[in-house]
């Protein structure tokens, strides 16, 4: 008899072990799916190689009110390798900013950093996309209750069609490589930036998607046949990859025109004070209101001032 209730016991203990692991699974597969999408944290796709630097490039023409530009960036294809996303002007969820998304080095590869829209711009690896997006925060512009309002001195603005508008200087960033990391970019988040990773996110729009998507059937993207200087550099809405509202890329290290930022030094950086600087001086300005001409057809150029990458702030 003895034999038996060995027996028994021994199947109950596998009983209990199922129960128990399956438990287990089940909750684990219910939180991931009930945890808020934490966008950007998560590395979707690594790469053995660095994307090429961000091209320089000139900003189309904002089409409207409630437009937010969404800088280019270089995405993966496993088939033909970085393809450069053009910029463009998207139709901004109401009170949201987008956060670009951004490579990072970590363990030996190069992983993609997904970009979102929230109520904070987040981290972004430090890289400098131009147009607002110097490697800290966004300068380009800011929502004022549910109207957003545009600094000409970042954004290529034509007041006869956007009234909301101001102009703010801001600090130039001359380093335009595209990554974080060793070789790269070497910034950390700070503290509030990490804790703006856990605000409730939105991933990027359908739009968005189709435009990356749509980039990346062209072989004139990417950057194995244009050697990094994409014939179709920024667009002024997702997807119009023919027509007028289109800029292309410099072959030279240098701005055309008064629009972007400067990238005639590729400098690496592992400090950021060129943002630190004036990010406390926006927030005392940010009712500074627009003392320009409203008739004015185009905005008028930023100033921009070149310093050299300094080494004064602890991470």
């Amino acid at each position: 008899m003895s034999w038996l209730k060995e027996r028994q016991t021994m199947k109950l203990s596998r009983f209990i072990f199922g129960f128990v692991l399956s438990g287990l699974i089940l909750t684990m597969s219910v939180m991931s799916l009930s945890a808020p999408a934490s966008a950007g944290v998560s590395v979707g796709i690594s790469v053995g190689v660095a994307p090429p630097p961000i091209p320089v490039y000139q900003q189309p023409i904002c089409p409207g009110p409630g437009y937010l530009w969404t800088p280019g960036y270089w995405a993966w294809n496993e088939d033909g390798g970085y393809y450069w996303v053009p910029g463009t002007w998207v139709v901004a969820p109401v009170g949201m900013l987008w956060t670009p998304g951004y490579w990072g080095f970590e363990y030996g590869h190069y992983g993609w950093h997904a970009g979102y829209w929230g109520p904070h711009v987040g981290f972004y690896g430090g890289v400098n996309y131009g147009f607002g997006y110097g490697g800290v925060g966004f300068e380009g512009g800011e929502w004022r209750g549910r109207s957003f309002f545009y600094n000409r001195a970042v954004l290529n603005v034509n007041v006869g069609v956007v009234r909301n508008v101001y102009s703010r200087n801001v600090f130039v960033n001359n380093v335009h490589v595209s990554y974080n990391g060793p070789g790269g970019v070497l910034v950390r988040p700070s503290r509030e930036e990490e804790r703006w990773e856990h605000e409730p996110h939105r991933m990027a729009l359908e739009e968005q998607r189709h435009h990356e998507f749509e980039a990346g059937r062209n072989r004139e993207f990417f950057a194995s046949a244009n050697h990094g200087h994409p014939g179709i550099a920024a667009t002024g809405r997702p997807g119009e990859f023919h027509g007028g509202h289109l800029d292309h890329a410099s072959d030279r290290g240098e701005m055309r025109g008064n629009r972007g930022f400067n990238h005639g030094n590729d400098r690496h950086v592992d400090d950021r004070h060129f943002d630190d600087r004036h990010v406390d001086s926006r927030r005392s300005n940010d009712r500074h209101e627009d003392r320009h001409d409203r008739h004015a057809d185009r905005p008028e150029p930023r100033t921009e001032h070149h310093e050299q990458p300094k080494h004064g702030r602890d991470r």
